[in-house]
């Protein structure tokens, strides 16, 4: 499935920007040489920018290897063994649910209502005794 141009948008969003003022900031009070500032903005974003690039030459067809084999593991399982597992599941829960609602509206209904009717009956007076 191919992203298309709103999803890599919305994708992007939560991508942390980095830029030079997030790493490099000086105060307000302090400022050093302009040409200093600009040489150095320029070095940073140059090497940032080629050594991404590097990086994602090197490593990204290995790393897009790999997360899609995770990915298609984690799909796998998901499909094959979970959800069927919880399927099950709920399904053999119907029948104990079943024996539980019989068993609480057998006993202990009528106890609590015995119990509830006994106490009912109990009047608390409070009174401020100056």
């Amino acid at each position: 499935m191919f992203l298309t141009s709103p999803d890599i948008e919305i994708q992007d969003a939560f991508i942390n920007p980095i830029d030079f003022e997030d790493v490099i900031a000086e105060p307000a009070g302090t400022h050093s040489f302009d040409g200093i500032w600009k040489a150095s903005f320029t070095t940073f974003t140059v090497t940032k920018y080629w050594f991404y690039r590097l990086l994602s030459a090197i490593f990204g067809i290995p790393m897009a290897l790999i997360w899609g084999i995770y990915f298609a593991i984690l799909s796998f399982f998901h499909i094959w063994a979970v959800v069927p597992c919880i399927r099950s599941y709920l399904i053999e829960i119907q029948c104990i649910g079943r024996v539980y609602s019989i068993f609480v509206h057998t006993f202990c209904d009528p106890f609590y209502e015995a119990v509830g009717k006994m106490l009912s009956f109990i009047r608390v007076t409070v009174r401020k005794e100056a």
